[in-house]
């Protein structure tokens, strides 16, 4: 149990522990469960994806690096914070007092920013490449990194302000997760400035870039390809670029849907008053549902990259050599007598002189005019030994 002295403020209104769970025990594993699949389900897709990546790693496009950047949030959240909200839904009570609390959220607010970053650059360096048709603005090399180091950097440094004061890391209304103290906006200046520019400038204005990258995109693809298709035109690359759009429309799609609800349910918490005040049940289905996030994004790569398709296809075979070995069996050809093939022979006349040579009927050619030729069947084609060459007679 925690001690109440450790964790401030320590009690609720109800004076009950803000660290034990308000959910019902059945409640509690049901939240257990929900998270530990979350997790399997997060750590088998983005962990085929960085495997894919890895081998193809020489080949990659800035986007997909990025993408990379954004299935290591999504792996690294399931690794390193999520074990512990398993194990105090388990417990019916959340394991480690204020310490672990702050610990915990520290990184999903970290990681979730970082991730919320990685989306908004890639849809605003999209939207300049296919809208403007800037040429300098480019994903590669160095650029990759900056992008990825400073969406990190702003997104650390940014949820570090809660350790200076500015901010509070405190449980979930239902006890089994910590979130910043949304409530702590009525308590002080700082809090309130904390709790604004959170939502104002490190939610609200990513998702409208995003937003309206992405709209702007599809819209310029439709267009596109709308001409291309008056005009009778159709290209390879315009099918590439529609399901690259497409693809990168449903990762920022996915991300926002995900989230709003528990963006909303925070909102309530803050500006809504006693009277409009969601009981602590009501708080669990948005914090599971925003946590669903890590684990469509490699669906999508795979479904949208065919690319990525065949190199997870590759590293399963190579997984399997077992498996990999017995269709090499199935495919080979049985021992035995080959299926017959038709040979032409052409045949010399006596009397008359020896044509043009002739190619083999089977590469296509023609024959000189008046030698009779004899079509056989044979079972088996073997080299045979140099000899002379007798001419057949009559």
């Amino acid at each position: 149990m925690c001690d109440d002295r450790s964790a401030h403020p320590a009690r609720d209104g109800n004076n009950i522990s803000i660290f034990v769970s308000k959910l019902t025990p059945g409640g509690d594993f049901g939240v257990g469960f929900t998270i530990l699949t979350v997790v399997l389900l997060s750590l088998l897709g983005n962990g085929l994806v960085l495997a894919v990546s890895y081998r193809r790693r020489r080949k990659m496009t800035g986007s997909e690096l990025l993408c990379v950047n954004l299935a290591v949030v999504d792996f690294l959240s399931c690794v390193l914070f999520y074990p512990l909200s398993i194990l105090s839904s388990f417990s019916h009570t959340w394991r480690g007092c204020q310490l672990t609390c702050t610990y915990y959220g520290l990184g999903c607010f970290t990681f979730g920013l970082c991730g919320m970053f990685t989306i908004a650059a890639i849809s605003v360096t999209r939207y300049l490449k296919t809208c403007y048709h800037l040429a300098h603005v480019s994903l590669e090399g160095s650029s990759v990194r900056l992008v990825c180091g400073g969406s990190w950097l702003v997104a650390a440094s940014w949820s570090c302000f809660p350790l200076l004061g500015w901010g509070e890391y405190v449980p979930e209304p239902y006890g089994l997760s910590c979130t910043v103290a949304w409530e702590r906006y009525h308590v002080s200046a700082k809090d309130a400035a904390y709790v604004l520019c959170s939502f104002v400038c490190f939610t609200f204005l990513p998702v409208l870039l995003i937003v309206v990258s992405q709209c702007r995109i599809l819209l310029k693809i439709y267009r596109f390809s709308s001409a291309l298709s008056a005009r009778g035109v159709r290209t390879t690359l315009r099918r590439t670029e529609r399901r690259l759009s497409l693809m990168f429309f449903c990762i920022s799609l996915g991300f926002i849907v995900a989230w709003a609800p528990y963006t909303v349910v925070s909102l309530l918490s803050i500006f809504g008053g006693e009277s409009s005040r969601m009981a602590p049940v009501g708080f669990v289905f948005p914090a599971l549902f925003a946590k669903s996030s890590h684990v469509y994004n490699p669906f999508i790569y795979f479904y949208f990259n065919k690319v990525f398709w065949q190199e997870l296809r590759a590293l399963l075979a190579s997984l399997c050599p077992l498996r990999k070995r017995s269709r090499r069996v199935e495919g080979a050809p049985a021992p035995g007598p080959l299926a017959p093939h038709p040979i032409q022979i052409q045949l010399q006349e006596p009397g008359r002189p020896q044509g043009p040579p002739r190619t083999s009927s089977l590469g296509g050619g023609s024959r000189p005019p008046g030698l009779a030729v004899y079509s056989c069947w044979a079972s088996r084609m073997e080299p045979l030994p140099p000899r002379e060459f007798v001419p057949v007679s009559a």
